[in-house]
């Protein structure tokens, strides 16, 4: 009875995790309140339960966007490295795995 509780357990916390999401043209909604819609290469996000908005664009290979709190951030990737900067305006780096 033991191992019983313990894999009910496990499945209800794994079922909990993973939102289910549906699609329809550009549009994915989520069971955790999340709506992306796609139009281009700019992917715009909201949540409904926190009322947070977010948007990102990619070109080429550079990923740039506007995070929930206002703020803007940036991603490039050239091979096995990339750069960019955070929504704090921080500066990071990557070589291959090392980061900075």
């Amino acid at each position: 009875m033991k191992y019983l509780v313990i894999a009910l357990s496990t499945l209800v916390i794994s079922a909990s995790a993973h939102a289910s999401c549906t699609t329809f043209g550009t549009m994915t909604t989520c069971s955790d309140g999340n709506t992306y819609n796609t139009i281009g290469n700019t992917t715009f996000g909201s949540n409904s339960r926190t009322g947070s908005t977010w948007s990102q664009t990619t070109i080429g290979n550079s990923t740039f966007g506007t995070a929930s709190d206002g703020s803007s951030w940036s991603s490039t990737r050239i091979g096995n490295n990339s750069f960019g900067t955070d929504s704090r305006g921080n500066s990071w780096s990557c070589i291959g795995t090392y980061c900075n």
